[in-house]
């Protein structure tokens, strides 16, 4: 059998040293560091050149931020970079809160990362974002979430449009997930084996034109089909 293709990684961070010592981290464990960079505009170009798997996005960078260099990255489509299903675009910042992240999040990143993470929590990361799994647990994306969603002026006009796209039981399945459940408390709630919860939400995914559960907690949120004092029972 043939072996799969290493993982490829773009490193962006204005921070020398950070890309140094990720790069070492993600090396030492086999994954092939295709460009670092060093602005938004470097990364952008990194990943056009290079088609890597996943991107280590810093938020805050000169030139152009990681949130416009997420938008255009994603933009592109899997056809122009590359990846098993396109590059994956994980969010790397100081605070777990930063209101750059959430930002990042509805343009289409997987995940976000502290730079203190640790090097098995680092290479885990990418790993699982390259699987094609969202990186943030359901409960990390809620708290995140909420404390944005609070900030609104108004209150969302209500359910969006895509959503009359959905089944009853994969509008359930999707309001769920955005409180906080994981795909096992999914199907104990539901009574469905894991394998069916699975297949709901991968529906609800490609209905909606969604990378990941993280878009799709977002997209609860703000269309109104979940409000932030949501708590699961």
């Amino acid at each position: 059998m043939r072996e799969p293709a290493p993982l490829r990684a773009v490193i962006a961070d204005d921070q020398a040293l950070v890309r140094t010592g990720f790069g070492m981290i993600l090396a030492a464990d086999g994954i092939e560091v295709t460009a670092e960079a060093a602005d938004g505009h470097e990364a952008v170009d990194a990943v056009r050149r290079t088609r890597p798997d996943v991107v280590l996005m810093d938020v805050r960078m000169p030139n152009m931020d990681g949130i416009e260099a997420t938008r255009r990255i994603l933009a592109d489509g899997p056809d122009a970079t590359g990846g098993r299903d396109g590059t994956r675009v994980i969010i790397l910042t100081t605070y777990d809160l930063d209101h750059y992240v959430y930002a990042a999040l509805t343009v289409g990143a997987s995940g976000f990362l502290l730079k203190d993470v640790t090097p098995e929590h680092l290479v885990a990361a990418v790993r699982l974002v390259r699987s094609g799994d969202a990186l943030l647990a359901p409960t990390i994306t809620r708290r995140l979430i909420e404390r944005f969603a609070r900030r609104r002026d108004s209150p969302p006009a209500g359910p969006h449009a895509d959503l009359s796209e959905l089944t009853a039981r994969e509008l359930e399945v999707l309001g769920l997930l955005a409180t906080g459940l994981s795909n096992a408390e999914l199907a104990d709630r539901l009574f469905l084996s894991p394998t069916t919860v699975k297949t709901h939400v991968g529906r609800i995914l490609s209905k909606l034109g969604l990378r990941d559960r993280v878009q799709a907690v977002v997209l609860a949120y703000e269309s109104g089909l979940v409000s932030p004092r949501s708590r699961p029972d």
